[in-house]
């Protein structure tokens, strides 16, 4: 990116580490966000937005580096990110099912005493 002209390289390289840290920050309250969220649904949306956020920060460094290697890391980060969201996602709605049914059950066995 802009090679030959320094005012370039340089005008770049500030943008990229402004990127960074911003995108660092981000992360940092999705994290926050993670661990205070009241429900585990912003839990899993925080976990999903910081694995998206981290696919950014792997991209950004690839083409700062120019190093063609972390764009498959990129990718392959991104498949794990989205199979641990799916296995959050289940696992959830497991625990979910199943606090509903006891929930309907002991319903069930209030009105029946009656």
């Amino acid at each position: 990116m802009g090679k030959g002209i320094q005012g370039l390289e340089q005008a770049y390289h500030v943008l990229f580490v402004a990127v960074l840290i911003v995108l660092a920050i981000m992360v940092i309250l999705c994290l926050i966000r993670a661990i205070i969220g009241p429900r585990v649904a912003d839990r899993i949306v925080a976990t999903n937005m910081m694995g998206t956020i981290v696919m950014v920060i792997i991209a950004i460094l690839a083409i700062m580096l120019e190093e063609g290697y972390l764009a498959d890391i990129c990718i392959i980060y991104a498949m794990i990110s989205f199979l641990a969201v799916i296995v959050l996602t289940k696992v959830y709605m497991g625990v979910y099912r199943e606090r509903k049914q006891e929930k309907e059950k002991k319903e069930e066995g209030k009105d029946g005493n009656r």
